[in-house]
């Protein structure tokens, strides 16, 4: 009789201590890693892209992506962010699993990306680029937009994106250009403009694909420059990027992708010292 009698209670012990999604998908982020991918795998026909990757990021840090072309670092973006959908594995970022939500879904969460060549509205102007970046604009709604009692409210929040959107055009030092058409823009500003829509959107993690591919030493000083500060805020960064002096110069934490995998992961002295990466990737000058 006694274990008749227990057995309801140990299935309503088991029912109230199981975990919840969130709480199960937690363990795959804990506090302090906001992002996580797991055993990451991406077919094209044939072809795989993405071959079992698994890493994570730290909070607060700038982390590099690194790794030969084909080595599967921009397809994992395009996993990570929602271009692609995974063929297995798991993202997960702040506690929740993300994987093969659409890119808008993933990006109202925080996290967002790049692109390796900037995705600007030609003929808008950097102004209008930049004011059309925040998520929940009350004007999106018709409504609200011509009825008179609700007017004062799209006016209103109008008014305070134009005040954020020229202090972010004068953070990133291309206040001169706001009146000027998008398509008019060097490679550079062009690049320094994406980072401006980013920001606008109040982003807790940014995915930077090659941010200086065809950048100006001038324009690439200024771009780190602005990187390391919002870092230095609290922002969390994963960057892709071919050049390797900007890696080892600037990330904390540098993961190498080879053949779709991980290859190896540690600071720069220990990617610079990892024979692995030297014979696949890096070389020994490195």
């Amino acid at each position: 009789m006694s274990d008749a009698g227990t057995a309801p209670n140990s299935s309503v012990d088991e029912a109230e201590t199981a975990d919840s999604a969130v709480e199960a998908a937690a363990r795959h982020t804990p506090r302090g890693l906001p992002l996580r991918v797991e055993n990451l795998r991406k077919e094209f026909g044939g072809i795989t892209a993405v071959d079992g990757a698994t890493f994570s990021v730290e909070a607060g840090s700038l982390t590099g992506l690194i790794g030969p072309n084909g080595a599967g670092k921009s397809t994992t973006f395009n996993c990570i962010t929602g271009v692609h959908d995974p063929t297995a594995g798991h993202v997960y970022f702040q506690g929740e699993e993300i994987t093969g939500l659409r890119p808008d879904q993933i990006a109202n969460r925080g996290l967002v990306r790049t692109f390796q060549i900037a995705r600007e509205l030609h003929d808008m102007t950097v102004l209008e680029n930049v004011m059309l970046a925040p998520r929940g604009q009350v004007g999106e709604s018709l409504v609200r937009s011509v009825l008179p009692g609700l007017r004062r409210e799209v006016v209103e929040q109008e008014r305070e994106l134009h005040e954020r959107a020229w202090e972010t055009l004068e953070f990133f030092e291309i206040d001169h250009l706001a009146f000027e058409f998008a398509g008019n823009l060097s490679g550079g500003q062009r690049k320094l403009l994406e980072m401006a829509r980013v920001l606008m959107t109040d982003p807790e993690m940014v995915l930077l694909d090659e941010p200086l591919a065809g950048v100006n030493p001038t324009l690439e000083r200024k771009l780190l420059g602005r990187v390391h500060d919002l870092r230095e805020d609290g922002y969390t960064f994963l960057l892709v990027e071919h050049d390797m002096d900007v890696i080892m110069n600037n990330c904390e934490h540098i993961i190498v992708m080879h053949q779709g995998k991980v290859l190896a992961e540690g600071e720069a002295a220990d990617i610079r010292n990892n024979e692995q990466v030297v014979e696949a990737y890096l070389g020994e000058t490195i």
